[in-house]
């Protein structure tokens, strides 16, 4: 079936799961693979639960606790999204025009400002991790959030531009089957926003808020910055939206403990 072989095609590209190749990788399948992109977040999301069960029933010091927390998602993955971070830093921090920054896209190697970019945001992520309590709404609307961020950038990698040279310019070329992804990614998008809203309190609204916010300054990056997006800009919006509407939780719980969170 079709809906199979593109949700083994997605969990394939976009996390470590070891997927039987096959019947998942062929050309039908790998054309719509961006439908099925938010589910891949469901791993992350039940990984946040397995663990957070675990410091439930121990005593795991808060330290350890946020750490493990900040880096299962990059276990799921395999650290694709991390490394379209690393590699749209570099591109910004060279302050070169466009045709520049998108071959530094490109270049295999990891440069300087990457390797700062990316310790600090392990640093923080892992900070709030360990400051932020995981438990009851908190928790689901974060779990959520994994979803919401990979919905968001599936949509945006079919409603902007496509850079020439990257290679999911080959896979979305036409016209029809861009529209029925976008179709199903906002549907995507809407089926995780309203019960983030609606069924999540404060915690919802915020990651909600911050991903408007994330979104708005992706789309203006990829339009007046780089001309036009590409995997590595997906990549860096997905992990910059996950961190701020994480850090978004955390300030929420700032606000209605009073600041004794």
């Amino acid at each position: 079936m079709l809906l199979i072989d593109t949700v083994l095609a997605a969990f394939s590209m976009f996390t470590a799961l070891p997927v039987p190749g096959g019947r998942a990788w062929n050309e039908r399948a790998t054309r719509y693979i961006l439908c099925a992109f938010p589910l891949t977040g469901t791993l992350c999301a039940l990984s946040w639960l397995l663990w957070g069960a675990v410091c439930a029933r121990f005593a795991i010091p808060s330290l350890l606790r946020g750490a493990v927390f900040a880096v299962l998602p990059h276990v799921v993955t395999g650290g694709i999204h991390l490394d379209g971070y690393m590699d749209t830093s570099d591109a910004l921090a060279s302050h070169a025009d466009a045709e520049r920054k998108q071959e530094i896209l490109r270049d295999p190697h990891c440069g300087a400002f990457a390797v700062i970019r990316v310790c600090i945001y392990i640093v923080v992520y892992t900070a709030l991790c360990a400051s932020v309590n995981l438990s009851g709404r908190a928790m689901r609307a974060l779990c959520l959030s994994f979803l919401l961020s990979r919905a968001l950038s599936g949509l945006m990698l079919v409603r902007l531009p496509v850079a020439a040279q990257s290679s999911l310019a080959k896979m979305f070329t036409e016209t029809d089957m861009k529209k029925r992804t976008a179709r199903i990614l906002t549907v995507w998008v809407i089926g995780i926003a309203i019960p983030l809203f609606y069924y999540h309190g404060i915690f919802g609204i915020a990651a909600c808020a911050a991903a408007v916010i994330v979104l708005a300054h992706y789309v203006y990056t990829a339009k007046h910055v780089f001309r036009a997006t590409s995997g590595d800009l997906a990549g860096w919006f997905l992990v910059k939206a996950e961190f701020w509407m994480l850090a978004a939780v955390y300030m929420s719980q700032l606000f209605v403990t009073g600041g004794t969170s």
